[in-house]
């Protein structure tokens, strides 16, 4: 019936892979495999569809579309069956013809993530697909991407590139791309090499372990034999005995004439945990950022992995109207294009017909949409205090006066009142049961310390910053 109404065009883009799910009496329950296609039913046919369901449940009071994982077989009780459908009338040859084709999905193989070691140390997982290949190039990155090339290429040569390398830049922009990237390089080049890639947090991690098992010493030795190290997002790392412990990793490393490549959301000099000698060693080599990307950019990104995606299925093709209204649209960085692609190709492989402008913008609405400043609530505060501060999420809703538990537990009910929209009383309660007087008292507290001291203006800025990421 659908067919007939709408046309074939119509129904192969939005009911080719709808199925009947149920029906107790008042509710038709149909189901689809993508998510954007159960929302445009919903709000395009949801009538047309219940006047249809109507003629095989005459009891029929409304019909809800939702969504079904992939692959999942539909079990239709055989209550819910009328006793005799349209189908069941129509000769099997027939019924067979209507009935759409399944088409086997083709899905790129996963290759799995690996981790470099070194010195018995066991690094972060290293991206398969983080290769120099894969990063496009254009104005925005193409100092970076020299600089990394370089040092990939001379780490083992006796005249190496720019140490230490430092990259900086907002999330989604291709910093962890690139120092994975060299990590691949290099074990490419010399399978032997000790390289050893680390996120902040996990150097945090194996430290504080070194530490619970009375072994700093042995910590340090570790880092003595390695030629490369990398670490990312450094501006997660925190606690003053971690960061006394890689500034002398650091020192010796490069003291010994050894590479070290660092990755951060920010430069050393506004990094202000950093001491100044650290800071200092780190702006003597070359210091890069990797600013937005520009419409050019874009348009290179969304045709590699276009390309990447039919080198696994070629017959998946976008129009260079859909492409360009991909570019246009998301502007914040590299990660939400890649995503835009993926979620194009899952569509297509589902619904086997071309991708619309229409299509096209259904599938990328809610990306567009999360380019608005994101809802933070009070467990993000909480999470971010206890990770920034190093004090436990327990801690910070005890009742312990230390200084060290009331100044960050200060600083989240100050964030709390400016960044969510909780009433005092509420946010009291969120932090361990207070009264609304102790909050008040928290926000005029951190409202008079900014104005004698600058520098917790920068760091109530950093918290925010790491709040809407």
């Amino acid at each position: 019936m659908l067919r007939a109404q709408l046309g074939e065009e119509i129904y192969s883009s939005w009911f080719k892979s709808l199925e009947f799910e149920d029906f107790d009496g008042r509710v038709v329950k149909v189901s689809v495999p993508v998510k954007f296609v159960r929302n445009w039913i919903q709000e395009h046919y949801a009538e047309r569809l219940l006047h249809c369901s109507r003629v095989e449940f005459a009891t029929a009071e409304r019909v809800e579309v939702v969504w079904r994982q992939p692959g999942v077989a539909v079990q239709r009780p055989a209550e819910a069956r009328p006793e005799t459908t349209i189908a069941e009338k129509a000769p099997a040859a027939a019924s067979q013809a209507e009935a759409p084709p399944r088409v086997s999905v083709l899905r790129p193989p996963v290759l799995p993530a690996q981790r470099t070691s070194a010195g018995g140390l066991e690094g972060s997982p290293l991206d398969p697909r983080y290769t120099f290949d894969s990063f496009v190039v254009g104005a925005s990155n193409r100092m970076a991407h020299a600089g990394a090339t370089q040092v990939a290429e001379t780490v083992l040569t006796d005249a190496p590139g720019y140490n230490p390398l430092y990259i900086h830049s907002a999330v989604g922009l291709g910093k962890s791309h690139l120092l994975q990237a060299i990590a691949w390089e290099v074990k490419r080049r010399a399978p032997s090499a000790q390289v050893l890639y680390l996120t902040a947090e996990r150097f945090r991690y194996q430290f504080v372990e070194a530490l619970r098992s009375s072994d700093p010493l042995a910590f340090k030795e570790r880092f003595r034999n390695i030629h490369m190290l990398l670490i990312d997002d450094l501006e997660f790392l925190q606690g003053e005995r971690t960061e006394q412990e890689f500034d002398h990793i650091i020192n010796a490393l490069l003291d010994g004439g050894k590479q070290v490549v660092v990755a951060s959301a920010r430069a050393p000099n506004q990094i202000e945990r950093l001491n100044e000698r650290m800071r200092s060693r780190l702006q003597r080599g070359l210091v890069t950022e990797l600013i937005p990307l520009d419409h050019e950019l874009r348009l290179k990104v969304l045709e590699k992995r276009l390309g990447e995606k039919r080198a696994a299925d070629p017959s998946f093709t976008l129009s260079r109207d859909v492409v360009d209204l991909l570019a246009m649209r998301l502007t914040e960085n590299g990660r939400e294009l890649e995503g835009a692609i993926t979620r194009l190709y899952a569509t297509w492989q589902y619904m086997r017909t071309p991708i619309t402008l229409d299509i096209a913008e259904t599938v990328i609405r809610d990306l567009v949409q999360n380019l608005e400043p994101r809802r933070i609530k009070i467990e993000d505060i909480l999470r971010i205090i206890s990770r920034h501060y190093g004090v436990s999420k327990g801690d910070l809703l005890s009742q312990r006066r230390h200084r060290s538990v009331v100044w960050p537990r200060q600083i989240g009910m100050y964030l709390a009142k400016h960044l969510t929209a909780r009433s005092l009383p509420e946010i009291g309660r969120r932090f361990g049961g207070r009264d609304h007087t102790t909050v008040l008292h928290a926000i005029r507290k951190i409202e008079g310390e900014i104005t004698k001291n600058p520098h917790l203006g920068d760091e109530l800025e950093e918290l925010k910053r790491l709040l809407n990421h």
